[in-house]
C-alpha cells in the first residue's frame, strides 16, 4: 500500500501539463475538463484513494460517526451520505462562483462518500467492496458511485453542483416575480372577471 496522500497526487497532476492521459496513467487520478472555464478538476478513483494514505483516515473518521450514531451502521451510513449531500448543494447554491466551489469540493465529497460505504462494510464485518452490486448502503443515494471508477460520480455530481447555483437564482427570481405589486388596473380586471362569474 502507498503512503503517497492525495494532495501529492493531485499536486502532481497538476504540475504534470497538458498530456492529461499519460497524466491519468501516472497517478491513478481521473480528471473533468471544464471548457468554459479552461479549468481541470482532477480526482482519485475509488480504488486510487483506497491506495492513498487520507483514506485509512477517513475510514477512521467515518467509523466514529457510525460508532457515535444510535443506528444500524447502514442505516446511519446513509444518513452521512443524505445530510453530506444535502450541506453540500446548499453551499453549492450559495457561492458566489459555482466553478470555484467544484473545483474546492467535488474530490471531497467523492472521496467522503466512498468512505462511507468503506466504513459501513467494515462495521458490519464485510467485504469492502471491488465490483458487482453496489452496497445497499447508495440504495438511496441519487449516484452510482462506483461507475467507470467513479468517473460518472464525477461527472454527475460536478453537473448537480453547477445545476444548484442557477436554480437557486431561478428559485429566487420567481420569489421576486411573485411579490411585484399589482397595480389598479390588473386590480380592477381581476375584479370584474370574479364579477361576471
Amino acid at each position: 500500500m502507498s503512503t503517497a496522500t492525495l494532495a501529492d497526487l493531485l499536486a502532481q497532476a497538476d504540475a504534470d501539463g497538458h498530456d492529461h492521459s499519460a497524466t491519468e496513467k501516472a497517478t491513478g487520478l481521473l480528471h473533468i475538463h471544464n471548457h468554459a472555464t479552461g479549468s481541470i478538476v482532477w480526482f482519485p478513483t475509488w480504488k486510487k484513494f483506497r491506495d492513498t494514505a487520507d483514506w485509512t483516515e477517513a475510514v477512521s473518521g467515518i467509523t466514529a460517526e457510525l460508532d457515535a450514531a444510535p443506528a444500524p451502521a447502514e442505516q446511519a451510513g446513509a444518513a452521512i451520505l443524505a445530510a453530506d449531500l444535502e450541506a453540500l448543494l446548499d453551499q453549492a447554491s450559495r457561492s458566489s462562483d459555482a466553478n470555484v466551489f467544484v473545483q474546492e469540493n467535488l474530490t471531497r465529497h467523492l472521496t467522503r462518500a466512498w468512505a462511507v460505504g468503506d466504513a459501513v462494510a467494515k462495521a458490519d464485518s464485510q467485504d469492502l467492496f471491488t465490483g458487482g452490486a453496489t452496497p445497499s448502503v447508495y440504495a438511496g443515494y441519487p449516484y452510482d458511485v462506483y461507475a467507470q471508477d467513479g468517473g460518472v460520480f464525477a461527472t454527475t455530481l460536478w453537473n448537480d453542483i453547477i445545476d444548484a447555483r442557477r436554480n437557486r437564482a431561478l428559485a429566487e427570481e420567481a420569489a421576486r416575480k411573485a411579490l411585484k405589486p399589482v397595480s389598479r388596473k390588473a386590480m380592477k380586471n381581476a375584479a370584474r372577471k370574479a364579477a361576471r362569474r
